[in-house]
């Protein structure tokens, strides 16, 4: 029997890697099922090339709870260690065996799924052990079986064991303050969600399913009723992962029905479907494979994003993929998987680096090339989906540049009577009849039908389009617009009275003389509260409505853009109050008739209930004021 001190550069490792090393005691489990897996994959790797004349056959990893006797078993049959390994990997901390193994290997190993890197794997065992043991047995022939123990301290025991078959046992005795760690459930928990598409099966105790060789008999009783006898059970390894997920297929290999399942099977509470999907398979110059998901989105734009799954060659290692995936993309779902990807040793922290912005950029590109094939080879489909998926366009165009290129081959502007344009297609349908005198075509659109329904059915009579954008973030993406795309600008079509909004070089004349469009300013004036209104006298076409309130493009969208996180606040326009345009059109009857009313109660009767009408029609006319409106209006009809 050996005795001796592990090697190590400080006099107790352990109370380290329990305090500092892992922030989370449940991924001991993660660590030592990850090294199981080396060792498989390694042995796999070296009979392929014939190095190993051991017989790999069907090996998994299993996993067994001792709750009697207080330890957890994980045993392997992959190509296990020597005495001599033992003291090589083991004892000497932070010497990774997957690196070493890589660096010998490195042109034939390079796609063998070798996941090792840190070499402290091992003892994060110790964060819930008081005890450990090895009984591993090498593949080599000729070579006899070793059993490591250690208590937690530097001092460990090596000796010979009667273990007869190749592979690695770890066995824990797990610390009082860890039992948890010995409950069926919570070791089902943790294997689901950091194993679950581990690359060799694991096994976590058995389970009774229906022969599938027996075929039920049809039994007929006295009367002559047929019934089929009870299916035969039989006990099978109940095997906890999926080792060939679908991202680790080829896309020629996956039909869509493929990629519905694999989606249920990582979200199996999700039961919605998703709208499409992308896959990401590339090799060169970095390994990264993936499938994302387009879900049914909303305009919350607070929606959870920690729904994308990032794996090292099919380990679990996070749900935070910030820094991998661009930002707006993290509101889609779905799994990322690459070896190149930076970890810290307990892979639960992504390190910024070149690498990891050169994939992100990758993924970027290829959603927005997948977004354009899509939209090429069925437009109609993609228009259908357009609503439940243009938040993570827009913002994608707010926040990537080179997305916001690509995006002008399949972003798309839709009209208040569902029509869809690209940018392109929409100014060229536009430019004729929407470009003002000063050259500037000027795009209308709306944020909600039903409320500005008289403004957007003013612009329609002009024969102008006008667009439906509803999303938190439009005004940001106006802004961008406006300041990327040449002699643009965009108006929402209750910001001031059409024939200014697409102002002419013609102009219409006002039936009022100077002198009476100076006494029905100071009526108005005297009317109407000057703290909420801001009265514009406009010679509009006669059959044009007589008093309508607008807020100015400019003073609404920086209170929007404040309002969803943009820089409104900069110009202070978050606290000012609301103010609004009360545009007077001099050329309507009723403007004239109040003009020449003379009885003055009469006259504010009429400047009121003109003002409240162009109110309500903006939504602006509520509690007492609205109350006193009804009343008024049917004290009218009397």
């Amino acid at each position: 029997m050996a005795q001796g001190k592990i090697n190590v550069s400080v006099e107790n490792i352990f109370p380290l890697i329990k305090k500092f090393l892992y922030s989370d005691h449940e991924i001991f489990l993660r660590e030592l099922i990850s090294n199981g897996t080396d060792a498989t994959l390694k042995l796999k790797h070296l009979t392929t090339i014939g190095e190993s004349k051991a017989e790999y056959g069907n090996p998994i990893i299993e996993v067994k709870i001792d709750k009697e006797g207080k330890k957890l078993h994980i045993i392997d049959q992959g190509l296990g260690m020597t005495a001599e390994e033992v003291e090589k990997y083991i004892n000497q901390v932070a010497f990774s065996g997957a690196e070493e193994f890589l660096d010998k290997y490195k042109d034939s190993a390079k796609d063998s799924g070798i996941i090792g890197h840190f070499g402290l794997g091992f003892y994060s065992a110790f964060m819930v052990a008081e005890k450990v043991e090895i009984i591993t047995k090498s593949h080599k022939e000729g070579t006899k079986a070793a059993h490591w123990t250690c208590d937690g301290s530097p001092e460990f025991t090596l000796e010979e064991a009667d273990k007869t078959d190749r592979g690695t046992e770890i066995i824990l005795h797990i610390a009082e303050d860890s039992t948890e760690f010995l409950e069926e459930a919570r070791i089902r928990e943790l294997l689901t969600k950091y194993n679950k598409f581990m690359p060799v099966p694991i096994k976590f105790g058995t389970k009774e399913i229906n022969d599938p060789e027996h075929e039920p008999a049809t039994i007929t009783d006295k009367d002559g009723k047929e019934t089929k006898e009870p299916h035969r059970k039989i006990t099978v390894d109940n095997i906890i992962n999926n080792p060939n997920p679908a991202w680790t297929k080829q896309p020629t290999e996956l039909e869509g029905e493929d990629y519905t399942n694999f989606y249920r099977e990582l979200y199996p509470m999700q039961f919605e479907e998703p709208l499409f999907n992308i896959h990401l398979n590339v090799d060169y110059p970095f390994n990264l494979t993936g499938i994302l998901y387009f879900p049914k989105m909303t305009n919350d734009m607070n929606m959870q994003k920690d729904k994308i799954q990032l794996y090292q060659n099919q380990v679990f290692v996070t749900d935070n993929v910030e820094g991998i995936v661009p930002e707006f993309l993290t509101m889609l779902r779905g799994v990322i998987d690459s070896p190149d990807i930076p970890l810290n040793v307990s892979r639960s922290y992504l390190q910024a680096d070149g690498a990891v912005k050169k994939i992100s950029s990758y993924i970027t590109r290829k959603v927005a090339d997948k977004l354009k094939l899509l939209f090429n080879n069925s437009r109609e489909d993609f228009e259908a989906k357009w609503n439940d998926i243009k938040i993570v366009i827009e913002y994608g165009m707010l926040s990537e540049e080179k997305f916001f290129e690509k995006a002008d081959a399949f972003a798309l502007y839709p009209t208040v009577d569902d029509t869809y344009f690209t940018y392109e297609e929409l100014i060229n349908k536009i430019k004729a009849n929407q470009t003002d005198k000063d050259g500037k075509t000027i795009i209308l659109y709306a944020s909600n039908k039903d409320e500005q329904h008289s403004y957007i059915e003013a612009a329609k009579a002009k024969g102008y389009e006008v667009l439906l954008l509803d999303s938190p973030i439009v005004s940001h993406l106006m802004q961008k617009l406006e300041s990327t795309k040449e002699n643009i600008s965009f108006a929402r079509v209750d910001a001031d009275h059409i024939d200014k909004l697409i102002a002419k070089d013609e102009t219409k004349v006002s039936k009022l003389d100077e002198e009476q469009t100076k006494a029905l300013e100071e009526v108005l004036k005297a009317a109407i509260p000057q703290e909420k209104f801001m009265v514009q006298l406009e010679s509009m076409d006669s059959d044009a409505t007589p008093f309508m309130i607008t807020q100015p493009e400019f003073m609404r969208r920086m209170k929007e853009m404040q309002a969803s996180g943009g820089g409104g606040g900069m110009f202070g326009m978050g606290n000012m109050p609301e103010m609004y345009n009360l545009v007077v059109n001099t050329n309507s009857e009723l403007v004239s008739e109040i003009l020449n009313t003379t009885e003055k109660e009469n006259q504010e009767r009429l400047i009121n209930q003109s003002l409240d009408l162009a109110r309500l029609s903006q939504g602006l006319l509520k509690g007492k004021e609205l109350s006193d409106f009804v009343k008024r209006s049917y004290e009218l009809l009397k």
